[in-house]
């Protein structure tokens, strides 16, 4: 009995130390330079960051098909890109789901949902999912809020849309729209980071 109770505790001991030593990817803090990507818009084209030579900078936000928080967002991510694409500030959606675990957020669906919706922006599929972890997306929605320098994309701001999944009409926050408005008027970000409230990202 003596030799299981140690050899579980032997067992336990090495899976925690190599678990330990192994890398945890946290994704990118505030500050942090923001790679760029090309993945596929539902329109069958790629996309990439570098591909908007005139933007000062992006909204990036990882959502979906399926999940109620996403969908009960969509409206005021269509609102999010009219108001600040012209100033410079568009909206780049990645869906990070795993179509084999949710089919509901396959590509055929996707496409099926942007013209649904009327989409006016990028609605791109993190194939692989070698993207959503970079940035340390757990959420749909997450939002990234990036701002081009000389240095690359400097990630602004990090969390929710706005204080109220629910019901629009009682936001009384938006932290989005809060963050971008500083950034366009050459000010520090007030709120940098939020709690994403969503949908748990379906690997």
């Amino acid at each position: 009995m003596k030799k299981k109770i140690i050899y579980s505790l032997g067992l336990l001991l090495s899976i925690f130390l190599f678990t330990s030593n192994q890398p945890i990817a946290s994704g990118y803090g505030i500050g942090d330079i923001a790679t760029d990507f090309s993945l596929k818009n539902t329109d069958g084209k790629m996309v990439s960051l570098k591909d908007y030579k005139d933007a000062k900078g992006f909204i990036v936000i990882f959502t979906c098909n399926h999940c109620p928080y996403a969908v009960a967002y969509e409206d005021r991510i269509i609102a999010l890109d009219k108001k600040y694409k012209s100033k410079g500030y568009p909206v780049i959606a990645i869906n990070p789901n795993n179509p084999e675990k949710q089919p509901k957020d396959s590509y055929d669906l996707m496409q099926v949902r942007s013209k649904e919706k009327g989409f006016t922006f990028p609605y791109l599929l993190d194939e692989g999912q070698k993207i959503y972890p970079q940035y340390g997306a757990t959420k749909t929605p997450h939002v990234f809020i990036l701002e081009k320098t000389s240095k690359g994309n400097v990630v602004q701001y990090i969390g929710a849309i706005d204080d109220n999944h629910e019901e629009p009409k009682n936001v009384k926050v938006k932290y989005v729209e809060d963050a971008v408005d500083a950034l366009l008027n050459k000010k520090e970000v007030v709120v940098k980071t939020t709690k994403a409230i969503g949908c748990s990202i379906k690997v």
